[in-house]
């Protein structure tokens, strides 16, 4: 039999324990932990789900590697479907597309807009822009033919005041000429992402090529998807070294960029969340910490007498001290118990509900995001309970000076 988790069992299922002190200060340490350990998950599920929010917006727009003209992004690339399925084939990446930006003038009979417009073709992935569409629907993009279609952000529709069905002009300075095209609103997006949504329209890649005065060959680069985010550097580095060496039709040279390399104040900005976390997981450990030190501190003077008795049976100290530190881990296991339930309760119920709203044009996202993590939260619970169990060593030095004798008339 193991003598102290046995006295540690009786005295933690003890329902006749009337003792005034005690009893609040072992709920108020279930209570600190539950609660430390509850903002623990809470805080690392918002910081997950608000770091691959951002993450997946920014690489909607830009995926995770760009394949660009080695001279500079306004150079054109010769792509051919070879060319794509070279890309594919580079360990890492799971899907490769063309693209052709070029800048215009958005045009109504009230007011005009600078933009961006993107050029796509058929097998572009447009997952992530019909996640984000409010309004209307996407074309069929191609790079063959057109009937001028558009897809416009919410912002830029707000400003130019059109909406869905609407058809507007819009207008691209040449070398020589000023060339006029009338586009049909498609659809309408919104991201929240104020760079983007500010400036990108997205159109079939056959309309920019032509007014870029390119060929059906010619793009400004290949967006690159990737298997998985946290292989970013190396599969970027697979794609590098396939380029190596090789020119397309024209002679051109290529190089990748991963999406981090391209806007690194955002990832940087995001990598600045990961010291938010251990600020806050430091003191919540703290605070569950020094309730389980006040409250196994005061529960072993209230039982200075039942210590002296044990003492006085032979009891050793260090089997005494096994006892308060199995009755202390059980107090923590309640409460980490509590702390789970009310966690993960919540973030499910943020995940479910969204009842939980947050100013777009400042956090990007409408609602705060979260994510569970299930290896996270074990790794939680275990630092949890190991911190809690080194702290509880100290309360029960002070077993160590406790004599029998006086200990058995303590009052």
């Amino acid at each position: 039999m193991n003598f102290p988790l046995f006295i540690a069992k009786r005295i933690y299922s003890d329902k006749g324990d009337r003792r005034k002190v005690s009893r609040p200060a072992i709920r108020i340490a279930t209570i600190g932990v539950a609660i430390g350990l509850a903002v623990m998950i809470i805080t690392v599920s918002v910081v997950l789900g608000f770091k691959h929010a951002i993450r997946e917006k920014v690489a909607g727009f830009g995926s995770h590697i760009q394949v660009y003209n080695v001279q500079a992004t306004g150079y054109p690339i010769c792509i051919n479907d070879s060319t794509l399925a070279a890309y594919e084939a580079v360990e890492g990446v799971r899907h490769a597309e063309r693209f052709a930006m070029t800048q215009g003038i958005l045009k109504t009979d009230e007011d005009f807009l600078g933009v961006m417009l993107k050029g796509i073709g058929q097998e572009y992935d447009t997952t992530f822009i019909s996640e984000n569409l409010v309004e209307g629907s996407l074309p069929q993009f191609s790079d063959k033919k057109t009937k001028y279609p558009l897809v416009i952000s919410k912002s830029i529709a707000k400003k130019l005041r059109v909406k869905t069905g609407d058809k507007l002009f819009a207008y691209f300075i040449g070398q020589d000429d000023v060339r006029a095209r009338r586009f049909t609103i498609c659809g309408i997006y919104q991201t929240n992402m104020k760079r983007f949504d500010d400036q990108i329209c997205l159109t079939d890649l056959y309309v920019t090529q032509r007014l870029n005065g390119w060929d059906s060959l010619q793009c400004s680069g290949a967006e690159l998807l990737v298997n998985d985010f946290e292989q970013l550097k190396p599969t970027n580095m697979n794609v590098l070294r396939e380029l190596k060496g090789q020119t397309d039709r024209d002679g051109n040279t290529s190089v990748s960029y991963s999406i981090t390399e391209v806007y690194p104040q955002v990832f940087s900005w995001l990598e600045l969340l990961d010291v938010n976390v251990w600020i806050i997981l430091g003191l919540m450990v703290s605070l569950a910490g020094f309730t389980m030190i006040s409250g196994l501190l005061i529960i072993i003077l209230e039982r200075t007498q039942m210590i002296g008795i044990l003492k006085a049976l032979g009891a050793g100290n260090g089997s005494i001290i096994s006892t308060f530190m199995y009755y202390g881990i059980m107090i923590t296991g309640r409460g980490m118990l509590w702390g789970n339930v009310l966690g993960i309760g919540l973030v499910l119920l943020q995940q479910y509900t969204g009842i939980i709203t947050l100013d777009a044009q400042t956090y990007y996202v409408s609602e705060a995001p979260m994510e569970l993590n299930p290896l996270l939260i074990l790794l939680i619970n275990l630092q949890t309970i190991m911190s809690c169990a080194v702290v509880l060593l100290l309360p029960c030095i002070l077993i160590l000076f406790i004599h029998p004798a006086r200990s058995m008339h303590y009052e």
